[in-house]
């Protein structure tokens, strides 16, 4: 019989280590190709999650810019109610007091001639 020496052991030691090597290899390639996988189906989920999201947002800024109009259609009806409730007001001072506001408008209209004549020679 035939004993294995000390230069078959490292021969048949180096051959195991080698296969080793191998499937180590083909496992590292196995797990970089899910990897790959993995990121390129994460990528699709989080491209589809974007284009969600900013269609969401559209929806959103279209909404914001129909509820702007109307904001603006109450903010001008609650100016005019404004105005009409002034014109209110000084149309009953009138009828309380037609002489003083006369009076008051008489001098209003003489300061504004006044000062349109005054103003014209100024230039």
């Amino acid at each position: 019989m035939n004993m294995p020496t000390a230069t078959d052991a490292v021969k048949e030691n180096l051959g195991e280590a080698g296969s080793h090597l191998k499937s180590a290899a083909s496992a590292a390639g196995e797990a970089i190709k899910g990897a790959a996988s993995a990121a390129s189906e994460e990528l699709r989920l989080g491209k589809a999650n974007v284009k969600a999201e900013l269609a969401d947002s559209g929806l959103a800024g279209l909404a914001a810019a129909e509820s702007g109009g109307a904001a603006a259609k109450e903010q001008v009806d609650a100016l005019m109610d404004k105005g009409r409730d002034l014109i209110d007001s000084a149309a009953d001072l009138i009828r309380e007091r037609p002489l003083a506001s006369f009076g008051v408008a008489f001098a209003a209209g003489w300061i504004i001639a006044k000062l349109a004549r005054s103003g014209g020679g100024d230039k």
